[in-house]
């Protein structure tokens, strides 16, 4: 990562700027470091900016203009690669996050982008304080999915290597939140705790753990576009907790009939949303028709809504199909705006939820082994 440059050349005008909502991004690198681009992207009106600025001799150099705070990624891309990979962990690429705000923003680090410094407006202050906290463990979570995406077909095949990597995988995630939850704690006042708060929550909020926290943030955060917005989500999520009944909902099977949630009264029911593109889900399957064919005959049903869209519903069917998924399937094709999906505030997939004979949400997101230890203990196989 870079470390921080001021150009004092620049600081006399930063004061306009800082009134018309412009912003500098200034970068000093090791002047060794090749020739190649710095990317910025960003979003802006609900569409993603794409900024690039030549480095030369170590530097380079971003302006432009936001209407508010705004995050972004940095992203120092090296010979031999394009932005197109920044998602790799087989390069020795990186990007780092920085916020575009009035003045001038200062990246500098005296070799990679994980040692880069980062200061020069109010906001960036904080966010060097949450990179300098988490940086040793995100530079080992790096390490660990580079080891694992660059492993061969052979280990992947392997479930000893597949299961340590999900172990190590987890207990430096583990590490890693509980970083970013100090943060939080400690700088109740900054726009950047919000934000690490809704990475904290992940997809699928608990609210006894998230909750405390978002109330402990200042009142001028909660109330802020963003927090109203998260306060909504925290709200819903409230609603779904375990032991709240699962909210009804109607939705059309493949041949369009209606299929109502609570149609299934009486029985236990995973609600399991998924999708047909979506490579976890479709790895997931196999454990649920495992389960599904275990315990079927002892009231367990299962109750699939699909987020694919309109134009993927051939691949939808013949999912369903190839899967062998022989229970209920539902969708509206709308893809993230499934209605269903909307109701139960579902941010990724795969997520689901065990439902009771009463209709109570009695577990979450239980997959893996964990679902089939789940239903052991609500619906134990009877002995002869």
């Amino acid at each position: 990562m870079n470390k921080l440059l001021v150009f004092g050349l620049l600081l006399s005008k930063l004061g306009a700027q800082a009134q018309s909502g412009s912003f500098i991004v200034h970068g000093h690198m090791n002047p060794k470091t090749p020739p190649t681009k710095a990317y910025l992207v960003y979003p802006i009106a609900e569409t993603m900016q794409t900024d690039s600025a030549e480095v030369k001799n170590g530097r380079f150099m971003f302006k432009g203009g936001v209407t508010v705070p705004t995050l972004a990624a940095l992203f120092i891309v090296r010979p031999g690669t394009n932005l197109s990979d920044r998602h790799g962990y087989s390069t020795n690429q990186r990007f780092y996050n920085i916020y575009l705000e009035p003045g001038t923003i200062n990246v500098s680090s005296p070799d990679s982008m994980l040692h880069a410094t980062l200061a020069g407006t109010p906001l960036n202050a904080d966010q060097n304080r949450l990179l300098v906290l988490t940086r040793f463990t995100t530079e080992r979570l790096f390490i660990l999915m580079r080891e694992y995406s660059t492993a061969s077909p052979k280990q992947h095949q392997d479930q000893a290597f597949e299961e340590t990597f999900k172990q190590r995988f987890a207990a430096l995630s583990a590490e890693d939140q509980a970083l970013r939850k100090k943060f939080i704690q400690r700088h109740t006042q900054s726009q950047v705790s919000l934000d690490v708060l809704q990475q904290y929550g992940g997809p699928s909020i608990n609210p006894a753990e998230v909750g405390p926290l978002f109330d402990n943030l200042a009142l001028a955060l909660r109330q802020s576009k963003t927090g109203k917005q998260y306060a909504a989500r925290l709200a819903k999520a409230r609603q779904l907790e375990v032991g709240a009944l699962a909210p009804d909902f109607t939705q059309n099977d493949p041949s369009g009939s209606p299929i109502k949630l609570s149609d299934f009264r009486g029985q236990y029911v995973l609600l399991d949303f998924w999708a047909s593109w979506c490579k976890p889900c479709r790895e997931e399957n196999p454990n649920v028709v495992a389960n599904y064919n275990l315990y079927k005959n002892r009231r367990f049903a299962v109750l699939g809504v699909s987020l694919d869209r309109a134009t993927s519903r051939d691949a939808w069917l013949k999912a369903i199909e190839n899967d062998h998924l022989t229970w209920a399937q539902v969708s509206d094709l709308k893809f993230w705006d499934n209605e269903v999906a909307r109701l139960y505030d579902v941010q990724a997939v795969p997520q689901n939820l065990l439902i009771d004979p009463e209709g109570r949400i009695i577990a979450k997101n239980v997959r893996g082994e964990k679902l089939g230890q789940t239903l052991a203990r609500v619906l134990p196989v009877s002995t002869p």
